[in-house]
Protein backbone atom coordinates (compact mmCIF):
# COMPACT_ATOMS: atom_id res chain seq x y z
CA UNK A 1 0.00 0.00 0.00
CA UNK A 2 2.73 2.07 0.95
CA UNK A 3 4.58 1.71 -2.74
CA UNK A 4 1.31 2.60 -3.92
CA UNK A 5 0.42 5.49 -2.42
CA UNK A 6 3.75 6.90 -3.60
CA UNK A 7 3.00 5.96 -7.34
CA UNK A 8 0.15 8.03 -6.97
CA UNK A 9 2.13 10.81 -5.68
CA UNK A 10 4.68 10.70 -8.11
CA UNK A 11 2.20 10.79 -10.83
CA UNK A 12 0.86 14.09 -9.27
CA UNK A 13 4.46 15.26 -9.28
CA UNK A 14 4.48 14.55 -12.87
CA UNK A 15 1.28 15.77 -13.97
CA UNK A 16 1.99 19.26 -12.27
CA UNK A 17 5.41 19.52 -13.90
CA UNK A 18 3.75 18.85 -17.26
CA UNK A 19 1.30 21.77 -16.51
CA UNK A 20 3.73 24.07 -15.84
CA UNK A 21 5.96 22.93 -19.16
CA UNK A 22 2.83 23.49 -20.76
CA UNK A 23 2.65 27.42 -19.88
CA UNK A 24 6.61 28.05 -19.95
CA UNK A 25 6.01 26.78 -23.59
CA UNK A 26 3.06 29.25 -24.44
CA UNK A 27 4.84 31.84 -23.22
CA UNK A 28 8.11 31.22 -25.04
CA UNK A 29 5.75 30.52 -28.64
CA UNK A 30 4.24 34.41 -28.20
CA UNK A 31 7.70 35.61 -27.61
CA UNK A 32 8.96 33.73 -30.63
CA UNK A 33 6.01 35.43 -32.05
CA UNK A 34 6.83 38.45 -31.12
CA UNK A 35 3.44 39.44 -30.39
CA UNK A 36 5.01 41.64 -27.54
CA UNK A 37 6.70 44.91 -28.59
CA UNK A 38 8.44 48.19 -26.54
CA UNK A 39 6.17 50.27 -25.47
CA UNK A 40 6.50 53.77 -27.41
CA UNK A 41 5.63 56.95 -25.62
CA UNK A 42 4.86 59.43 -28.55
CA UNK A 43 5.34 63.34 -27.97
CA UNK A 44 2.63 65.15 -30.37
CA UNK A 45 1.14 68.83 -30.81
CA UNK A 46 -2.04 69.99 -31.42
CA UNK A 47 -1.92 70.21 -35.10
CA UNK A 48 -4.57 68.62 -37.80
CA UNK A 49 -1.71 66.68 -40.06
CA UNK A 50 -1.19 64.68 -36.41
CA UNK A 51 -4.65 63.52 -36.53
CA UNK A 52 -4.54 60.34 -38.21
CA UNK A 53 -2.68 59.16 -35.10
CA UNK A 54 -5.39 59.17 -33.23
CA UNK A 55 -7.37 57.26 -35.32
CA UNK A 56 -4.50 54.91 -34.79
CA UNK A 57 -5.39 54.95 -31.80
CA UNK A 58 -9.09 54.93 -31.61
CA UNK A 59 -9.83 52.30 -33.86
CA UNK A 60 -6.98 49.93 -32.18
CA UNK A 61 -4.38 49.54 -34.77
CA UNK A 62 -1.54 50.00 -32.45
CA UNK A 63 -3.14 47.43 -30.14
CA UNK A 64 -3.96 45.38 -33.66
CA UNK A 65 0.13 45.85 -34.51
CA UNK A 66 1.56 44.42 -31.06
CA UNK A 67 3.09 48.00 -30.08
CA UNK A 68 1.47 50.13 -26.94
CA UNK A 69 1.75 53.70 -27.94
CA UNK A 70 0.86 56.41 -25.58
CA UNK A 71 0.15 59.78 -27.18
CA UNK A 72 1.42 62.97 -25.29
CA UNK A 73 0.15 66.41 -26.41
CA UNK A 74 3.06 68.81 -25.88
CA UNK A 75 2.77 71.67 -27.78
CA UNK A 76 6.75 73.52 -27.33
CA UNK A 77 9.14 71.87 -29.68
CA UNK A 78 12.12 72.44 -26.49
CA UNK A 79 9.82 70.32 -24.04
CA UNK A 80 9.40 67.32 -26.38
CA UNK A 81 13.22 67.56 -27.30
CA UNK A 82 14.09 67.63 -23.61
CA UNK A 83 11.43 64.51 -22.72
CA UNK A 84 13.26 62.75 -25.52
CA UNK A 85 16.57 63.30 -24.72
CA UNK A 86 14.92 62.04 -21.08
CA UNK A 87 13.73 58.90 -22.12
CA UNK A 88 10.69 60.14 -21.01
CA UNK A 89 9.39 59.59 -24.71
CA UNK A 90 10.87 57.41 -27.37
CA UNK A 91 9.84 60.22 -30.50
CA UNK A 92 7.58 62.88 -31.21
CA UNK A 93 6.10 64.51 -34.34
CA UNK A 94 7.63 67.91 -35.56
CA UNK A 95 8.77 69.34 -38.58
CA UNK A 96 12.09 67.81 -40.48
CA UNK A 97 13.81 71.09 -39.48
CA UNK A 98 13.23 70.53 -35.46
CA UNK A 99 14.76 67.14 -35.91
CA UNK A 100 17.47 68.89 -37.56
CA UNK A 101 17.66 70.93 -34.50
CA UNK A 102 17.60 68.29 -32.24
CA UNK A 103 20.32 66.24 -33.56
CA UNK A 104 22.54 68.90 -33.59
CA UNK A 105 22.63 69.13 -30.17
CA UNK A 106 23.28 65.72 -29.29
CA UNK A 107 20.10 64.30 -29.59
CA UNK A 108 20.69 61.06 -31.55
CA UNK A 109 17.45 60.83 -33.60
CA UNK A 110 16.78 59.16 -36.76
CA UNK A 111 13.29 60.04 -39.09
CA UNK A 112 10.73 57.02 -39.67
CA UNK A 113 7.73 57.56 -41.41
CA UNK A 114 6.75 61.01 -42.99
CA UNK A 115 3.28 62.73 -41.33
CA UNK A 116 1.98 65.77 -43.73
CA UNK A 117 3.04 68.79 -45.76
CA UNK A 118 1.38 71.95 -44.63
CA UNK A 119 0.17 73.36 -48.03
CA UNK A 120 -1.97 76.44 -46.52
CA UNK A 121 -2.03 74.87 -43.28
CA UNK A 122 0.36 77.05 -41.75
CA UNK A 123 0.58 80.93 -42.19
CA UNK A 124 0.81 85.10 -41.17
CA UNK A 125 -2.06 86.56 -40.28
CA UNK A 126 -2.23 90.49 -39.41
CA UNK A 127 -4.07 93.15 -39.22
CA UNK A 128 -5.49 94.63 -42.38
CA UNK A 129 -4.03 97.61 -42.77
CA UNK A 130 -0.65 95.25 -43.17
CA UNK A 131 -0.24 94.15 -46.66
CA UNK A 132 3.28 92.68 -47.47
CA UNK A 133 6.09 91.29 -45.79
CA UNK A 134 7.78 94.57 -45.80
CA UNK A 135 5.05 95.98 -43.86
CA UNK A 136 6.09 94.13 -41.01
CA UNK A 137 9.18 95.96 -39.88
CA UNK A 138 8.63 97.59 -36.54
CA UNK A 139 5.48 95.58 -36.05
CA UNK A 140 5.02 93.04 -33.17
CA UNK A 141 4.76 89.93 -35.13
CA UNK A 142 4.29 86.64 -32.36
CA UNK A 143 6.51 83.78 -33.59
CA UNK A 144 8.32 80.80 -31.52
CA UNK A 145 11.87 82.19 -32.05
CA UNK A 146 13.78 79.13 -30.36
CA UNK A 147 13.41 76.95 -33.26
CA UNK A 148 10.19 74.81 -35.06
CA UNK A 149 8.44 75.12 -38.20
CA UNK A 150 7.00 78.50 -37.49
CA UNK A 151 10.12 80.58 -37.31
CA UNK A 152 11.94 78.38 -40.25
CA UNK A 153 9.14 79.30 -42.42
CA UNK A 154 8.91 82.75 -41.40
CA UNK A 155 12.87 83.15 -42.09
CA UNK A 156 12.96 81.51 -45.06
CA UNK A 157 10.25 83.88 -46.27
CA UNK A 158 12.17 86.76 -45.37
CA UNK A 159 15.24 85.84 -46.70
CA UNK A 160 13.44 85.58 -49.88
CA UNK A 161 12.39 88.98 -49.61
CA UNK A 162 16.02 90.45 -48.57
CA UNK A 163 14.53 91.52 -45.10
CA UNK A 164 16.50 91.20 -41.89
CA UNK A 165 14.55 89.52 -39.15
CA UNK A 166 16.16 92.43 -36.25
CA UNK A 167 13.90 94.44 -38.09
CA UNK A 168 10.92 92.86 -36.36
CA UNK A 169 10.21 93.39 -32.90
CA UNK A 170 9.82 89.41 -32.44
CA UNK A 171 7.31 88.00 -29.64
CA UNK A 172 8.28 84.05 -28.42
CA UNK A 173 5.39 82.19 -28.58
CA UNK A 174 4.59 79.08 -30.18
CA UNK A 175 2.23 78.95 -33.02
CA UNK A 176 -1.07 77.93 -30.80
CA UNK A 177 -0.20 80.75 -28.54
CA UNK A 178 0.41 83.07 -31.32
CA UNK A 179 -2.42 82.48 -33.04
CA UNK A 180 -4.67 83.22 -29.74
CA UNK A 181 -2.43 86.42 -29.36
CA UNK A 182 -3.65 87.96 -32.34
CA UNK A 183 -6.80 87.06 -32.20
CA UNK A 184 -7.29 88.86 -28.64
CA UNK A 185 -5.79 91.46 -30.78
CA UNK A 186 -2.61 91.52 -28.19
CA UNK A 187 0.12 91.51 -31.71
CA UNK A 188 -0.20 93.36 -34.89
CA UNK A 189 0.84 89.67 -36.75
CA UNK A 190 1.32 86.06 -35.85
CA UNK A 191 2.73 83.33 -37.50
CA UNK A 192 0.61 80.35 -36.58
CA UNK A 193 -1.39 77.49 -37.79
CA UNK A 194 -4.93 76.10 -38.56
CA UNK A 195 -7.66 76.73 -36.64
CA UNK A 196 -6.02 80.24 -35.73
CA UNK A 197 -5.56 80.95 -39.34
CA UNK A 198 -9.61 80.55 -40.16
CA UNK A 199 -9.92 82.75 -36.34
CA UNK A 200 -7.96 85.33 -37.81
CA UNK A 201 -10.23 85.99 -40.92
CA UNK A 202 -13.24 85.93 -38.55
CA UNK A 203 -12.16 88.96 -37.04
CA UNK A 204 -13.00 92.64 -37.54
CA UNK A 205 -9.39 93.39 -37.70
CA UNK A 206 -7.28 90.56 -38.97
CA UNK A 207 -6.16 88.85 -42.21
CA UNK A 208 -4.27 86.15 -44.09
CA UNK A 209 -1.15 87.77 -45.11
CA UNK A 210 0.11 84.64 -47.03
CA UNK A 211 -0.27 80.79 -46.40
CA UNK A 212 2.48 77.88 -46.96
CA UNK A 213 1.25 77.03 -50.17
CA UNK A 214 3.43 79.71 -51.54
CA UNK A 215 6.10 77.62 -50.09
CA UNK A 216 5.70 73.61 -51.37
CA UNK A 217 7.54 71.41 -49.49
CA UNK A 218 9.18 73.43 -47.17
CA UNK A 219 6.92 72.29 -43.88
CA UNK A 220 6.88 68.72 -43.73
CA UNK A 221 6.22 66.98 -40.89
CA UNK A 222 7.89 63.68 -40.26
CA UNK A 223 8.07 61.60 -36.73
CA UNK A 224 12.23 61.07 -35.44
CA UNK A 225 12.91 58.30 -32.78
CA UNK A 226 15.51 57.85 -30.54
CA UNK A 227 18.22 56.02 -32.71
CA UNK A 228 19.07 53.91 -29.88
CA UNK A 229 15.17 52.79 -29.44
CA UNK A 230 15.54 52.24 -33.05
CA UNK A 231 17.96 50.11 -32.64
CA UNK A 232 16.91 47.83 -30.21
CA UNK A 233 12.81 47.65 -30.95
CA UNK A 234 12.82 47.72 -34.96
CA UNK A 235 9.68 45.97 -34.74
CA UNK A 236 7.60 48.05 -32.37
CA UNK A 237 8.98 51.48 -34.71
CA UNK A 238 7.40 49.03 -37.61
CA UNK A 239 3.75 48.32 -36.29
CA UNK A 240 3.65 52.28 -35.10
CA UNK A 241 4.92 53.11 -38.97
CA UNK A 242 2.15 50.15 -39.77
CA UNK A 243 -0.61 51.68 -37.75
CA UNK A 244 0.08 55.11 -39.72
CA UNK A 245 -0.49 53.82 -42.72
CA UNK A 246 -3.59 51.67 -41.42
CA UNK A 247 -5.02 55.20 -40.39
CA UNK A 248 -4.44 56.82 -43.28
CA UNK A 249 -6.34 54.02 -45.35
CA UNK A 250 -9.47 54.11 -42.66
CA UNK A 251 -9.54 58.01 -43.03
CA UNK A 252 -9.95 57.99 -47.03
CA UNK A 253 -12.56 54.87 -46.87
CA UNK A 254 -14.47 56.23 -43.60
CA UNK A 255 -14.35 59.64 -43.54
CA UNK A 256 -16.99 60.86 -41.27
CA UNK A 257 -16.31 58.56 -38.27
CA UNK A 258 -12.43 59.89 -39.27
CA UNK A 259 -13.40 63.29 -38.93
CA UNK A 260 -15.14 62.91 -35.77
CA UNK A 261 -12.35 61.47 -34.40
CA UNK A 262 -9.88 64.02 -35.36
CA UNK A 263 -11.75 66.72 -34.78
CA UNK A 264 -12.44 65.51 -30.97
CA UNK A 265 -8.63 65.35 -30.46
CA UNK A 266 -7.90 68.47 -31.90
CA UNK A 267 -10.54 70.24 -30.23
CA UNK A 268 -12.91 71.25 -33.81
CA UNK A 269 -15.82 69.79 -35.15
CA UNK A 270 -15.90 67.62 -38.19
CA UNK A 271 -16.60 70.54 -40.58
CA UNK A 272 -13.87 72.97 -38.69
CA UNK A 273 -10.92 70.00 -39.22
CA UNK A 274 -12.53 69.36 -42.73
CA UNK A 275 -11.99 72.99 -43.80
CA UNK A 276 -8.15 72.59 -41.56
CA UNK A 277 -7.53 69.81 -43.74
CA UNK A 278 -7.27 71.29 -47.16
CA UNK A 279 -4.17 73.18 -46.17
CA UNK A 280 -2.04 70.04 -45.85
CA UNK A 281 -1.21 67.06 -47.84
CA UNK A 282 -1.13 63.57 -45.52
CA UNK A 283 1.18 61.28 -46.54
CA UNK A 284 -0.06 57.24 -46.84
CA UNK A 285 1.83 54.37 -47.28
CA UNK A 286 2.44 55.51 -51.43
CA UNK A 287 3.77 58.86 -50.32
CA UNK A 288 6.35 57.83 -47.66
CA UNK A 289 8.12 55.66 -50.20
CA UNK A 290 8.19 58.40 -53.16
CA UNK A 291 9.23 61.23 -50.21
CA UNK A 292 11.92 59.06 -48.47
CA UNK A 293 13.11 57.11 -51.71
CA UNK A 294 15.83 54.52 -50.97
CA UNK A 295 19.55 54.84 -49.09
CA UNK A 296 21.16 54.48 -52.60
CA UNK A 297 18.61 57.02 -54.38
CA UNK A 298 17.09 59.37 -51.82
CA UNK A 299 13.89 61.00 -52.14
CA UNK A 300 13.21 65.19 -51.05
CA UNK A 301 12.84 64.25 -47.33
CA UNK A 302 16.81 63.66 -47.80
CA UNK A 303 16.77 67.52 -49.85
CA UNK A 304 14.58 69.01 -47.13
CA UNK A 305 16.75 67.68 -44.26
CA UNK A 306 19.54 69.10 -45.77
CA UNK A 307 18.31 72.65 -46.02
CA UNK A 308 17.31 72.49 -42.61
CA UNK A 309 20.93 71.68 -41.77
CA UNK A 310 22.20 74.61 -43.90
CA UNK A 311 19.43 76.74 -43.13
CA UNK A 312 19.64 76.57 -39.18
CA UNK A 313 24.18 76.73 -39.66
CA UNK A 314 23.53 80.09 -41.45
CA UNK A 315 21.19 81.68 -38.60
CA UNK A 316 23.70 80.33 -35.86
CA UNK A 317 20.67 78.38 -34.35
CA UNK A 318 23.04 74.98 -34.76
CA UNK A 319 26.99 75.59 -34.21
CA UNK A 320 27.63 72.18 -36.96
CA UNK A 321 25.24 70.86 -39.41
CA UNK A 322 24.53 66.76 -38.26
CA UNK A 323 24.93 64.38 -40.98
CA UNK A 324 22.08 64.20 -43.39
CA UNK A 325 22.64 60.64 -43.84
CA UNK A 326 21.97 59.42 -40.33
CA UNK A 327 18.83 61.59 -39.77
CA UNK A 328 16.85 58.89 -41.83
CA UNK A 329 16.32 55.43 -41.54
CA UNK A 330 14.59 54.72 -44.78
CA UNK A 331 13.95 50.74 -43.88
CA UNK A 332 10.22 51.23 -41.76
CA UNK A 333 8.34 52.29 -44.98
CA UNK A 334 9.81 50.33 -47.91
Amino acid sequence: MKKAGFLVFLSLLLMLAGCSGQTSTDGQKKEAKGEKTAAISLGVATWVGYGPLWIAEEKGFFTKNGVDVTLMKMESNTDRRTALAANRIQGFASTVDTHVVSAASNVDVVQVVALDESHGGDGIVAKKEIKSLKDLKGKKVAVQTDGGASFFWFLYLLKQEGIDFKDIDAQNMTAGDAGAAFVANKVDAAVTWEPWLTKAKNTKFGSVLMTSDVSPGVITSTIAMRRDFVKENPKAVKALVKSWFEAMEFYKTNKEEALEIMGKAMGQSPAELEESLKGIRLYDEEGNKNIFGTKEQPGELHSLTKLGAEFWKEQKLIDHEPNVDELIDYSFVQ
